[in-house]
């Protein structure tokens, strides 16, 4: 299994600190608002990669943390009259929604950066201590960026180059600071702000530090994966390097690993441009399984054009995969043969050659778009193979290697069982009555009636299917 590694610019074979096991980090979302579908692109992306990892044997350690202290959760508490735990707390709650919509699997842990303080002033102190922060007059705690000789190995931006930018880019208040270049471990709270007691000041701590503290507790000094998106390269993900391993004295994370950016309608996502869109905007007009899958369809690192016409074209092709899969539960009901002769034996073995495609795609950088590619041709194989004379051992095993192929990609193709209301399911029973009466004129007329109330029908080899419109 090859990984492109951040950090080196380069695909490199992933070996895990310890043997069968990965310790895997995410980068989650400030909790001030609904999640949009820029946070959904990383959420889905190093979902799949955990269920590969677990597919392959892996027993992972995934955790992806909530942001709720912030001054954009501060701001929206101010507006609303509550506390900032209260906005956190509901915000939380509503993106977990939006993850079972997106069949994103609940992490191993959940940290909270306000339940992680004790941890951060810790760490703050230990920085402190072995040299590499200081506290200014006022009690703000800033990072030596220059006594750490590595930064900017991760964003391979050059020192010279970032102090100049930095010293431009200097804003009133930061003249305290040995160097433009330092960053804020623990700042003084504010007026109307949630604040903690430290040894420096009351107040709470930069946005960098939280991680690094929380990667450390439930993952340990050393990590094999270190995943978000590509804008948190720099400065987030540089800081946490450099805490990380001036605290601890060893390699952060082996592996670092960014998804591309996200566009709408070939523009940045912009509340200024009208474009901004939620997952629960999203969800309003399609299953989120056609999220998940558009995200898929294309390879993670690459960057993202979100489109109402490329969401159609991903309802399209979700739908037949999840057609194959429903017309072959169907053949397994019907078949009256057990077992598979050696003809479909022979097929089956053949059917084995996409499942390796499926894997060999996944293996080099996670690559589900070429994944899917060799799902579909799984779904040809069966739509061309399975007839009415197949047996359901044949027909049960491209069923089961469709299905769990598509659980590796976090795709539920196995339509739910739904019952109907009384009346359409009588309403559908006259029609295939009319239908055997050569009353094509009545047969028409309640297939209208049925569509008027939201349900297609769709007449097939194994007799008519419905769904809703």
């Amino acid at each position: 299994m090859k990984i492109f590694n951040t950090l080196t610019r380069r695909k490199e074979e992933f070996v895990p600190l310890e043997e069968g096991k990965v310790r895997m980090y995410v980068c989650g979302p400030t909790v001030y608002n609904l999640i949009h579908i820029g946070n959904a692109r990383p959420m889905i992306i190093f979902d799949t990669v955990r269920r590969y990892m677990e597919y392959k044997g892996y027993e992972v350690n995934f955790v992806s943390n909530f942001t709720d202290v912030d001054d954009k959760i501060i701001k929206k508490a101010i507006e609303e009259g509550v506390s900032a735990d209260e906005v956190s707390s509901r915000y939380i709650a509503e993106c977990k929604k939006d993850m079972a919509g997106m069949n994103v699997l609940p992490a191993t842990t959940h940290p909270q950066a306000t339940r992680e303080i004790d941890g951060m002033i810790e760490m703050i102190g230990t920085l402190i201590e072995k040299g590499y922060a200081y506290v200014a007059a006022d009690g703000t705690v800033y990072f030596r960026v220059k006594k750490f000789k590595e930064y900017g190995k991760l964003s391979h931006k050059n020192l010279d180059d970032l102090q100049s930018g930095f010293r431009s880019l200097q804003v009133s208040g930061e003249d305290q600071k040995e160097d433009p270049m330092d960053f804020v471990l623990w700042k003084p709270k504010k007026e109307g702000e949630p604040y903690w007691t430290s040894p420096w000041c009351n107040g709470r701590p930069g946005w960098h530090i939280e991680c690094s503290v929380m990667a450390k507790k439930y993952l340990g000094e050393e990590i094999d994966i270190h995943a978000g998106g590509e804008d948190l390269i720099f400065p987030h993900h540089e800081n946490e390097i450099a805490q990380s391993e001036c605290c601890n004295g060893k390699i952060f994370a082996r592996y670092w690993m960014h998804n591309g950016f996200l566009n709408i309608d070939n523009h940045k996502m912009s509340k200024s441009l009208g474009n901004f869109r939620t997952v629960r905007e999203i969800g309003q007009q399609y299953d989120l399984q056609v999220l998940r899958f558009f995200m898929l369809n294309a390879h993670y690192r690459s960057p993202l054009n979100f489109s109402a016409d490329l969401m159609e074209a991903s309802k399209n092709a979700l739908e037949r995969i999840v057609e194959a899969v429903s017309r072959l539960k169907d053949r397994i009901a019907a078949s009256s043969t057990e077992t598979a002769g050696e003809e479909e034996k022979a097929l089956l073995g053949e059917a084995e050659n996409f499942t390796a495609k499926f894997e060999e795609a996944m293996d080099d950088d996670f690559n589900t778009a070429d994944a899917l590619a060799a799902v579909f041709e799984l779904v040809k194989f069966a739509n061309t193979n399975v007839t009415e004379n197949s047996s359901k051992e044949f027909a049960s095993a491209l069923f089961e290697q469709i299905v769990k192929l598509c659980d590796v990609l976090g795709l539920i193709v196995e339509k739910k069982e739904e019952i109907l209301d009384k009346e359409i399911e009588e309403l559908i029973a006259k029609r295939q009555e009319a239908r055997k009466a050569k009353d094509f004129t009545k047969a028409d007329e309640i297939r209208n009636l049925l569509l008027e109330k939201g349900i297609i029908l769709k007449d097939t080899r194994e007799g008519v299917k419905w769904t809703r419109a």
